[in-house]
């Protein structure tokens, strides 16, 4: 078993590697969730160091775009191969700040070093110059990164998200000034020390820790040409307003949603009830894909479904990432977020939700919570939010067209699921529900690589990350080229 780091104290007023650190900040911490102890303790940068590596960042970025792809790619492919060889600093930083299982942090890590290879398969499919032999000359079109690009990592995922953002921004030839979540800073700064040992130049990826009001600095900082966001809807916002008076930057936000999973007239009921459990608690329900609203049709087996669902969740294991056996899901993030999920819980009680399980504190844990489960078939007026944690709605109906209504009763759109054995049902299903995700037979929770992750309304602003991530980290630039000048045809009205 990997050892949980000792809290980390870090003060030091200068640039350390590709760390921006000190300056007037205030001083914060990391908290593990599951021992309530610090694991990281240090200043924010304030406004001056913000602009210190934007700055730091603006100087690096042409002598990294001008350098050839295939040098950018081999710096890539030896951060994969520092991740696989040498991640258990990193593994356990994910580990001491999340309370994730370790299981599930070595799949993390494991997605980290996959994401190179998919996304440089994305660039050769997706952003590959492109002349053509036209009348008198060529006409191409040819990308060009944008400059430099902020990214905002959220603490679910604090190494695989930002990463993903990272690869591409880099590829494409961008400059990076990264912000891990406040909650995750010493796992941004392991990811960063694995990139650092790969060869990267001074200045091309530049950390800087902090809260909101270091993110309130950096996002409109006008020395940079644009913002990637992985995290809340009301974030997301912010950062909208932050750059609404500067179109020309670029702004990709993925954000979260209250996605719907319909069962509907299936016979491997087992089965869906696995899938749901998956759907719904994994990582302690914090994922933006995980399903918030189960809506259940009329078929043969919802009861049998929902007793077996009910008899899962009884014996889901719940637990530190310290137990043995390892536990499927671990804590939430802090105490604050699991007040706000039993207050969420309370609220749909008191406008009359039924709680087939109810969500509850552990071992005098505050943050480590059971599932919950609430019934609030025919409960009016039900927030349409993204509760960030282990608390599934039940929504009985009668038919696939009622369940459609009730899956579209939102202003999200990320992701959504049918688990339904008739095709012609999922078809239905796939084009009448509004989501980026659309899966069928399959959980919401997980991704490929090889597809868009993204979503529409409060999910997302059209820009999907995944295998396209690669197109919000560049732009195309058109060219009608021909090596000589030559005197145009004659047009009407103008002297030869």
């Amino acid at each position: 078993m990997t050892p949980s780091p000792a809290c980390f104290h870090d003060d030091r007023p200068h640039l350390i590697g590709t760390e921006w650190t000190g300056g007037g900040g205030e001083r914060f911490h990391s908290i593990n969730p599951a021992s309530g102890k610090p694991v990281w303790t240090g200043p924010a940068a304030d406004t001056e160091l913000v602009s210190a590596a934007v700055a730091a960042a603006r100087q690096a970025q042409a002598d990294w775009a001008d350098r050839p792809v295939t040098e950018r790619i081999a710096i890539l492919r030896a951060v994969a191969a520092e991740i696989t060889a040498g991640s258990d600093p990193l593994h356990a930083a994910i580990v001491a700040e999340t309370g994730k299982p370790r299981w599930e942090v070595s799949t993390e890590v494991s997605a980290m070093a996959a994401k190179v290879e998919a996304t440089i398969d994305a660039w050769q499919e997706r952003q590959q110059d492109s002349i053509e032999t036209t009348a008198g000359g060529t006409a191409a079109t040819r990308y060009r990164p944008h400059g430099v690009l902020a990214v905002i990592g959220p603490f679910n995922f604090p190494g695989h998200i930002p990463q993903g953002h990272l690869v591409p921004a880099l590829l494409a030839g961008n400059t990076v000034v990264f912000k891990p979540s406040e909650f995750t800073p010493l796992s941004g700064r392991r990811l960063v020390e694995l990139w650092q040992r790969s060869g990267l130049p001074p200045g091309v990826l530049n950390l800087i820790q902090g809260g909101r009001a270091t993110g309130e600095a950096l996002a409109p900082h006008p020395g940079h040409d644009g913002l990637l966001f992985t995290g809340s809807y009301r974030t997301g916002v912010a950062l909208r307003q932050a750059v609404v008076t500067e179109p020309g930057k670029m702004l990709a936000l993925e954000l979260g949603g209250n996605n719907p999973l319909v069962v509907h007239d299936v016979q491997n009921i087992p089965a869906a009830v696995q899938l749901t459990v998956r759907s719904a608690y994994l990582t302690a329900g914090q994922r933006c894909s995980c399903a918030r609203r189960l809506i259940l049709t009329d078929f043969p087996g919802r009861q049998q479904f929902l007793d077996r669902l009910v008899a899962a969740i009884d014996s889901l294991r719940v637990g530190l990432p310290t137990d043995e056996p390892e536990p499927f899901m671990g804590p939430v993030i802090n105490a604050s977020a699991a007040a706000s999920l039993l207050a969420a819980q309370d609220d749909l009680l008191a406008r009359g939700g039924v709680a087939l399980r109810a969500m509850r504190p552990l071992r005098d844990q505050p943050t480590l919570l059971s599932p919950g489960l609430i019934d609030v078939t025919g409960v009016p007026s039900r927030p349409d939010a993204e509760w960030f944690g282990p608390l599934l709605q039940v929504i009985c109906v009668d038919n696939l067209n009622d369940a459609i209504e009730e899956a579209n009763r939102t202003a999200y759109g990320l992701a959504a699921a049918l688990l339904c054995d008739d095709p012609t049902s999922y078809e239905v299903f796939r084009r009448r529900v509004r989501a980026g995700l659309i899966n069928w037979n399959r959980q919401t929770t997980g991704a490929s690589s090889r597809l868009p992750f993204g979503g529409i309304g409060h999910s997302g602003n059209h820009r999907p990350s995944g295998f396209y991530a690669i197109d919000y980290c560049s732009y195309p630039v058109a060219s009608l080229e021909q090596p000589t000048i030559v005197t145009p045809a004659a047009c009407p009205g103008l002297a030869e």
